[in-house]
């Protein structure tokens, strides 16, 4: 079956692309070849004051990603390297582990409460590359990352999660960044929550609530301790009844707790019953 027109056109196109990528490596392979020439020839005349400045160093903790004529060289130099004059050009690439604290970002929760939010971020250089060939600056393109998927991720949020799952919360951040950054050539290794700032109404409601809560727990607790007491003094006053000794050594146990404390006091009770007979006395006279 012969082809379409679409598919004609689309295999027009393909070839033509194909044949002009070709015909521009060539061309900038003889270009190149004769630049480079003219560069070892340049080192070669100037010697040995080219050594100084052909030869580069590196830590060992850096990377340097060289370009000849434009194009990335395959893989990251690292110690001493040769660097051509005027046609090859590098970038170094710190590997170690580096921290930037995200501003306090204003989020709105998703029980509709407005918090202030910061946090710090550890990241490193995994592909130092990629990190260059990819991204214009992978570690501003990083810190704008981190700070609209710290306020995307809170707004997913209710408030009581916010203040209770600080942990989870960041560890949700700290991956969602990892996957965004691993194009990068940046590995995320940890973010942190530092702190959670409400507004002054909200403080005020929310300490006025707790102080609620406590006060009312606390009178149910003094409610059930006369309770114990109220059932405590039922048993002690039918053991009491029971022993009319009883009652009389419970009298100088108090007397004697009394004089203890306060001896210039005495407390001396009256029996009811006496009291009760003297009255019906008067009554008969």
């Amino acid at each position: 079956m012969p082809p379409s027109s679409t598919e004609r056109i689309m295999i027009r196109e393909l070839s033509s692309m194909y044949s002009n990528s070709d015909v521009d490596d060539l061309g900038s392979g003889v270009v190149g070849l004769l630049l480079t020439s003219l560069s070892w020839l340049l080192v070669i005349l100037t010697l040995p004051f080219s050594l100084f400045f052909c030869f580069k160093v590196v830590q060992e903790y850096e990377r340097a990603v060289i370009f000849r004529l434009g194009r990335l060289q395959s893989g990251g130099s690292r110690g001493i390297f040769f660097v051509l004059p005027c046609i090859e050009s590098y970038t170094k690439v710190d590997l170690r582990t580096s921290c930037f604290d995200v501003p306090p970002q204003e989020v709105l929760t998703k029980d509709s409460v407005t918090v202030s939010v910061d946090a710090v971020v550890y990241y490193r250089v995994s592909n130092a590359i990629i990190s260059i060939a990819n991204v214009a600056n992978a570690h501003q393109s990083t810190r704008l990352l981190a700070q609209t998927t710290l306020r995307n991720i809170l707004g997913t949020k209710n408030l009581h999660e916010l203040l209770s799952e600080r942990e989870g919360i960041s560890n949700a951040i700290q991956g969602s960044l990892d996957i965004a950054t691993e194009a990068w050539g940046i590995k995320v290794e940890r973010v942190e929550i530092k702190d959670v700032r409400l507004p002054v109404q909200l403080q005020r409601a929310m300490a006025a609530e707790a102080e609620a809560a406590r006060e009312a727990r606390a009178k149910v607790i003094a409610a059930e301790g006369e309770q114990k007491a109220s059932r405590a003094l039922k048993e002690a006053s039918d053991v009491i009844s029971e022993s009319p000794a009883a009652l009389q050594l419970r009298y100088l146990q108090t007397l004697n707790t009394i004089s203890a404390e306060k001896n210039s006091t005495i407390v001396f009770p009256l029996p009811i019953d006496l009291i009760q007979g003297f009255m019906k006395g008067m009554r008969r006279d």
